[in-house]
């Protein structure tokens, strides 16, 4: 069975960074799943932060461009959120998905939070 564990999440001050992690196991095929980072704001529904194929193409929200960087390491089986010039509205908990190609579903983590103050 595959988990998807998130770790790195916290409370920064406006303009600072985080770093999200996303560690797979009870897969060898890490390497093809395409992989995203959504986060969901209290009330709110859950949204699309960033993704990265399995071949490396990145994709972002229009709100997280050119703060956000997403990465992975498929020999860690890891992916990542670089996360800088954070802003109080990146409020949330940040959810890491992975699946498709070989996978029968989508697999979720547990989430973190993230909060920034103003």
């Amino acid at each position: 069975q595959v988990q998807l564990v998130e770790s790195g999440g916290g409370l920064v001050q406006a303009g600072g960074s985080l770093r999200l992690s996303c560690a797979a196991s009870g897969t060898i095929f890490f390497s093809i799943m395409a992989m995203g980072w959504y986060r969901q704001a209290p009330g709110k529904q859950r949204d699309l932060v960033a993704q990265i194929t399995s071949a490396g193409s990145t994709n972002y929200a229009d709100s997280v461009k050119g703060r956000f960087t997403i990465s992975r390491d498929n020999a860690k089986n890891t992916m990542y959120l670089q996360m800088n010039s954070l802003k109080p509205e990146d409020t949330a908990v940040y959810y890491c998905n992975g699946g498709g190609g070989v996978f029968p579903e989508d697999y979720w983590g547990q989430g973190t939070q993230v909060t920034v103050s103003s």
